[in-house]
Parts: structure tokens; sequence; C-alpha cells
């Protein structure tokens, strides 16, 4: 039994992605590109033909849930052998010493490749029939954009959008510009191709992605493009009703974006300014290059302009060398902040970054003390926030069922809060007004405003 006589049998695929936006896109790219080849995607991965993981490498616990779930399958592909096509992708590929570890370890994985080749999966997967041998393709670093990929949407009513590629801040801790490369922008008039596609196919709402869109800069025959300039290009897309962004460096956010919260209806009065931490001293180590207080000042010119916005943030738990002094600017500067929401995570060792090489690291055990008070007081203010919705009614894009409870729905306001509410049936990827009866720590409930007998 050979691939060749087997491959064109296969028509299931699971993909199974770790990390952030950015991955989950990679995801929807593959997907489009298998079904484009004739595949059928499953979301169980015990009837799957095709098994694709789609790695992460920012923190220790995407590693080791990816080598546990991977190893999960040797039984089936020691059994299927050709049958069974076993892929692995994603930042975890970029780092050398991964795909030694899966050579050594997992010897029976088909496919590894990395972030900056996912369009050539079809190319990797025919090359891996007809050769009959493994298929290692890891391009160290990011070429040309390649535009016009298919991409199969998790919604129908809503769209990922990469608007660059890479990374230039070298943060400290962090292992992303390794991983994804250099700042790379698409040229603009091909953003405004794409999103035009996806408005002609129903998406109201788009989020454009990538590692620090601040720092976007499109080059065409008319001149630069920054990302303020892009997001008004954007907004006159009709079938474009909402706009939304990931992720935001505070050292290169404008005024000029400030002003497009402010003048610009369709972007969303929520913005994703990841902090790290509040002491100046753990963010000069960090190489964040910004201060607590410019941060602040940040926040108050943002909510000087848009005093109903929505802030949540990153923030990171015993960085290398952090005192309990330093801990306690963070937790000052939370409070101060009044976050609706926060990311938080225990740092966590990156190989190949300088963080990772100080002989200061933070015992685990504080740094899991000093977690479960920061988290603590992020609730506190999660809470507080939510509560002030209570009566309001809100504009809700509406993503269908309820995963929480049964017999409601489900949906975003447009300062990103998610709302459980009841409704008539056809709600799905509409935009309804929804009056906002309760408040928990992460979520909202609510009632179709149009049903309410006021």
């Amino acid at each position: 039994m050979t691939y060749k006589e087997n491959f064109s049998d296969k028509k299931k695929f699971h993909i199974t992605t770790f990390g952030c936006q950015m991955n989950e896109h990679d995801s929807e790219i593959m997907a489009g590109m298998l079904i484009e080849k004739g595949y059928v995607q499953t979301d169980n991965r015990e009837e799957a033909d095709i098994v694709i993981f789609n790695t992460c490498s920012v923190r220790e616990n995407a590693d080791k849930r990816f080598f546990g779930t991977l190893g999960q399958l040797k039984h089936k592909k020691m059994q299927q052998k050709e049958a069974f096509t076993v892929c692995v992708c994603g930042c975890m590929m970029q780092q050398q010493h991964v795909v030694d570890t899966i050579k050594e370890k997992y010897p029976w994985v088909d496919v590894i490749f990395g972030t900056h080749n996912i369009h050539e999966l079809p190319k990797l997967l025919d090359n891996l029939h007809t050769e009959q041998i493994k298929q290692i393709d890891v391009w160290e670093d990011g070429r040309e954009i390649v535009e016009d990929l298919p991409a199969k949407r998790l919604f129908r009513h809503k769209s990922f959008v990469n608007i660059m590629y890479g990374c230039n801040n070298f943060c400290s801790y962090c292992i992303v510009p390794y991983t994804r490369g250099r700042e790379r922008s698409r040229k603009p008039e091909d953003i405004v191709k794409e999103v035009r596609m996806l408005a002609a196919d129903g998406v109201k709402e788009i989020t454009l992605l990538g590692q620090n869109v601040n720092s976007y800069r499109g080059r065409s025959d008319a001149g630069e493009t920054d990302f303020a300039d892009l997001i008004y290009m954007l907004a006159d897309i009709e079938g474009i009703d909402r706009i939304r962004f990931m992720t935001s460096h505070p050292k290169d956010l404008s005024d000029k974006l400030i002003d497009a919260f402010r003048n610009c209806d369709k972007l969303c009065k929520y913005i994703h300014l990841p902090v790290q931490a509040g002491s100046d001293a753990v963010l000069k180590d960090m190489n964040r290059k910004y201060t607590a207080d410019d941060y602040r000042t940040l926040v108050k010119k943002i909510r000087a302009a848009v005093p109903e916005i929505a802030i949540s943030t990153d923030i990171i738990v015993g960085f290398p060398g952090e005192t309990e002094e330093d801990f306690e600017e963070t937790l000052k500067l939370v409070r101060e902040t009044e976050y609706d929401s926060a990311f938080t995570f225990l740092y966590s060792i990156r190989k190949g970054t300088p963080a990772a090489r100080r002989e200061d690291q933070v015992p685990e055990e504080v740094k899991h003390h000093r977690f479960n008070r920061l988290v603590e007081a992020v609730n506190e203010s999660s809470a507080k926030k939510n509560h002030a919705y209570i009566g309001r009614i809100e504009r809700v894009l509406v993503d269908g069922t309820s995963r929480s409870k049964e017999g409601t729905y489900e949906g975003r306001t447009d300062s990103f809060k998610l709302v459980n509410f009841t409704g008539e049936a056809g709600l799905e990827g509409k935009i309804v007004p929804v009056k906002i009866t309760g408040a928990n720590t992460f979520s909202l409930t609510g009632e179709t405003a149009d049903s309410l007998k006021l």
C-alpha cells in the first residue's frame, strides 16, 4: 500500500490550532486550500485522513499541549501507515531544536513546514504521495507575500484579514520575531480588494491582523499608506459595518489613529493595548520602549477621545528580576486603568530569547502567588465595567446559538463584550438591538430590544 494508491481516496482533514488569531487565520487558509483540492473538513480528528497541527511557540503550555496531543496519534499512524497523514506546522517549526525533537521522537510525522510557506501545503502533500518520503520544508524567513489564497472562515459574517506579517520589536521575552520574521506590510490595494470580496460574500465585520498593526506601512504607486489611512479606506467599502484590529503596540499608537476612533463610525470602540508590566524597570528589561507613565498618558488620550471605549491588555507575571515592588506597580496600574479585560500570563522561558539567558528567574511559587493576586484585581475591574452596561441597549452582531446556555444566542457588542440573550429564530449574522439585563465577570446577558414591551 503506497501513498499514491491511497491519496486520491482521502477526503477528510482536521486542523488543530494553538495560539493567536494569526494562527487561526493561517488555519483558515490551509482549510481553504485543502477544500479546493477536494477534501472535506471534519471536526472529528478520529475520522480524519489528514491531521494538521498548527503550533504556537509563545507560551510553554502550548508547547506541552502540542507534544501531548501529537503523541496520541502514534497508535493510529502505526496501524494505518500511509493511509493516515500527520502534518505539523506553525511557529514552533521555525525553531530548529523543535524540528530535531520531532524527527527524533516522532519519526512517523509525515510533513513539517513553518510559518512562511503555509501556501505550499498542497504541494507538500503532492510530493508526499509521489516521492513517498517525509516532507520537511521550513523557510528561515518570509519572501514575497502570496496573495489571493482561499480561506474557510469560521463565521460567514466576519473574517480575519492579515495586513502585515512579522515583527521588528524584539521584546526580550518574545520568540515571535524569530518565528514570524521581520515586518512585511501588504499593499493597501491588495487588502482593499480582499475586503471588497469579503463584503460581497456577506462579511459584516473584519479584524485586521498583525503583530503590531500600528507600524503598518503599505506602499503603492500612490505613495505610503499608514494604519489610520488604511482604516479609512476600508471603512468606505459598502457592506462592512465593523472594523477591529489586533494587536497594538503602545509605542507606535499615533494621535492619527486615536482620531480615527473618534471620527470613523465603523471602527469599533474597543482596543487591545498590551502593557505587559507596570514597573519601569521591568518594562526596560522587556525592551518595550515606553514607561508606565507613557502608557497612562496614552490611555488618557484614548479615553478623552472616546470616553466609552473598552480597553483590554496583556500582562506578564514573574518576568526575570521582577521584585515584589515591581509587581505592586503592575497592580497599581491595573487598578488605575480599570481594564475591561486582560490576558494574564505566567512568564515562561522561550529558548533563543534574551530573557531566557537571565539567571534571576522568579521562583514558580512566587509567580503563582502574584498571578492569583493579579487575576483578582483584573476580575474586579471586569465585573465593574460589565455591571455598568445593565439597562443599556447595545447593537450586537449575532454569532449563533449560545455555547453556554441552551435556547439563547450569543454575539458581541461594538466594544467586544460577549452577550448571551434571548431572541427570535434566524438572527445569526445580523446586528440586532439587545437590552442588557445582567452582567457577569466575563459576559453580559440580555434580550432583543424588539421583543420588549417598552
